[in-house]
């Protein structure tokens, strides 16, 4: 019997916990989960936060199997199962989104977080990656992170005011979120990456040349584009 989707997806977040608690000491790290903010488009949510003196880790996770194709400046990555094609938003630019967020709301400078991108589930990441996208080492790529950012004292008044930011951990703050998110990105006018206004454009090379799209006025710095409907 197959697991469905949501009970995988339940279960890869559940192993991230478990290897996060028992594997990055208490003392030293500080792990929020599930972490659900507000921004000036409406909310955001973040999958893990990692609060320590070597910086503030933001974890994307993605639980999926199969061969996984993508590169940094993509704006999506394709996932590649028994056949089955998959297009998905690039992490590393949700992953933007969120450090944004975070660093707004908890007065922390960008410089001081790490933008970590993690796969779960039986998949093979088979184009170049930057080091921060992993399917395995995970905890060990935290734990290798050794500058010093911060005091104790700091990283407690790090970890209150994300608490005193998050959202309560409801049904209806998902549901939402969720709704947020299918505004932002049905949005033809704004950019549902950076917020930046979007113009209509046209391809000029490749498979789709001669196709319109929607593309960030802020390219090449944002590579945001979607489909002309």
């Amino acid at each position: 019997m197959s697991l469905g989707p949501q009970f995988t997806g339940w279960f890869g977040e559940l192993k991230t916990i478990v290897a996060q608690k028992l594997f990055l000491p208490s003392a030293d790290y500080v792990d929020l989960n599930n972490v659900t903010i507000r921004t000036h488009r409406g909310t955001t949510q973040i999958d893990h936060v990692i609060i320590s003196r070597y910086g503030v880790f933001v974890v994307e996770t993605k639980n999926m199997s199969g061969w996984i194709f993508g590169s940094e400046d993509d704006p999506f990555w394709t996932k590649i199962n028994k056949g089955n094609k998959l297009r998905f938003k690039n992490p590393l630019h949700q992953n933007e989104g969120h450090i944004r967020a975070l660093s707004n709301l908890a007065r922390i400078q960008p410089e001081s977080m790490h933008s970590v991108v993690v796969f779960r589930g039986d998949c093979s990441l088979k184009t170049q990656l930057p080091p921060n996208v992993l399917a395995s080492g995970y905890i060990t790529y935290v734990k290798n992170k050794r500058q010093v950012f911060f005091t104790e004292a700091e990283v407690a008044r790090i970890v209150e005011a994300i608490k005193a930011g998050m959202l309560p951990k409801t049904r209806a703050t998902h549901l939402k979120h969720v709704d947020h998110l299918k505004q932002r990105f049905e949005s033809t006018t704004t950019c549902a990456r950076c917020g930046s206004p979007l113009v209509l454009r046209t391809a000029r090379s490749g498979s789709n040349a001669g196709k319109q799209f929607f593309g960030c006025s802020r390219f090449p710095s944002c590579r945001y584009a979607r489909n002309v409907e």
